[in-house]
């Protein structure tokens, strides 16, 4: 997509979540900065957060941290475990994998995760 602004031309990207009949639009992936995650606000209320790797590769979780039932996860720790990608809670710091939303310190938890594509 090419959005103009004040005479200047630039190329933007979008961050898309899959939504039941097709595509939302969530954020421009100018937002997003390896190892750092950005809270979006979806229409039904939900909160996703969203994280993006040095390769590129974007991901989405759920923003509710399932232990404390604050909403707090794209504000945790970014890091991998034997090649896996991973946000750590900033409260209690379990761990989550971003690809599955399991939880890498209790097998039973885990947190919803969102099919996310950068047009």
């Amino acid at each position: 997509m090419t959005t103009q602004t004040l005479g200047t031309t630039r190329d933007t990207r979008t961050i898309r979540l899959a939504d039941g009949d097709g595509w939302l639009t969530v954020c421009d992936r100018e937002l997003l900065t390896p190892g750092r995650g950005v809270a979006a606000l979806l229409p039904d209320g939900r909160q996703v957060a969203l994280f993006v790797d040095r390769s590129g590769r974007v991901y989405a979780i759920d923003n509710r941290d399932p232990f404390t039932g604050a909403y707090v996860l794209s504000r945790g720790l970014v890091g991998s475990a034997g090649g896996r990608p991973f946000v750590a809670s900033p409260l209690l710091k379990q761990r989550f994998d971003l690809e599955t939303g399991a939880c890498l310190d209790d097998d039973e938890v885990s947190v919803p995760v969102f099919t996310v594509r950068a047009d």
